[in-house]
């Protein structure tokens, strides 16, 4: 039987995985097509492909610089450099950091700390119940798992869905309301843009990345990342699936409008909704462990919005765990 089972692949699910798996036996378990959680990449053609969620990092707390300083000596991430542009003063004053990318995608990190960890794709748990001290947990794929322990990483809505009946402190009191997005990812002709990335003063459309900036490639043509606004993604996410080409063509023509770049030929458009995508309102604490029914929860949203704040969340939990204070 497992000690310990991990529900979610992103920045927290990978690195409690990593962190528990150096001292007990691990599985982790992501309902998605592959592992990242929102650092996924969507490849197209072997290392050609775009960072569909989070675009880079940068760096704040002391221990999470030393974390992203090992792996860059380890060439799994690089720095992103280039010209980026701010078009919006006052986030051009927050964003003078250093911007930190995986060497093939955004992805690397999650695969780096689960490369020596079982982990299954398409793994959507469906059903949790607990019988002599054992975690019972059906996926909607008909497998049940067994387990000491279970570790949750999802967003806050999942995961009150899921394990409200187990909780039994005030956690899910909290309001918390998570921020959604809706991102077109674009292949267009090879243009003279000179921008690594775009942020804008739009309400619809927030930031645009050139893909080709991140060297990852060599290829003739352009893959763009257009990402909305939080309000616009708000309004919309609910009722995006229903209209995709419409909203795709409102964010295309924001970024043409916007950046005034001369596109003749679009060859590939893909739309998705990032209904969770973070917490902008961190919590009072950093994570949940309760140590008599074997139950942990990590993740952004108890820091967010940063990702840096899933993994401070994970290695909090480790410390509870393990009874380190």
């Amino acid at each position: 039987m497992l000690d310990f089972c991990v529900i979610g692949t992103g920045i927290s699910g990978s690195t409690i995985a990593k962190l528990l798996n150096q001292k007990f036996s691990v599985n982790v378990y992501d309902k998605a097509k592959g592992i990242g959680g929102r650092s996924s990449f969507k490849r197209l053609n072997g290392k050609i492909g775009f960072d569909h969620g989070l675009q880079y990092l940068s760096p704040r707390s002391l221990k999470f610089k030393r974390f992203t300083k090992e792996l860059t000596r380890k060439k799994i991430l690089k720095f992103w450099g280039g010209n980026h542009k701010f078009l919006n003063k006052s986030v051009k004053k927050k964003n003078k950091h250093i911007k930190l990318i995986g060497v093939n995608g955004n992805s690397d990190i999650s695969k780096y700390q689960l490369k020596n960890i079982k982990f299954y794709h398409q793994y959507e748990l469906s059903k949790i119940n607990r019988h002599n001290k054992v975690w019972n947990l059906q996926f909607q794929n008909g497998q049940v798992i067994k387990s000491k322990n279970l570790i949750v990483s999802i967003p806050f809505p999942q995961c009150k869905k899921l394990l409200s009946k187990f909780v039994r402190t005030s956690l899910f009191k909290n309001k918390v309301i998570m921020n959604s997005s809706l991102t077109v990812l674009l292949m267009t002709n090879k243009t003279s843009n000179n921008y690594s990335s775009y942020f804008t003063n739009d309400k619809i459309l927030g930031w645009v990345s050139n893909e080709n900036s991140k060297k990852r490639f060599t290829y003739n043509k352009d893959l763009w990342v257009l990402q909305s606004t939080f309000e616009y993604g708000r309004k919309n996410i609910d009722s995006y699936k229903n209209k995709k080409t419409y909203f795709t063509k409102i964010l295309i023509n924001r970024f043409k409008n916007i950046t005034k770049i001369k596109i003749s030929k679009i060859y590939f458009t893909h739309i998705h909704g990032w209904k969770y995508s973070s917490n902008s309102k961190p919590l009072k604490s950093d994570s949940y462990w309760d140590r008599k029914i074997g139950l942990g929860i990590c993740g952004d949203w108890f820091g967010g919005p940063r990702l840096e704040d899933g993994w401070l969340s994970a290695n909090n939990l480790f410390k509870k765990i393990v009874g380190k204070k």
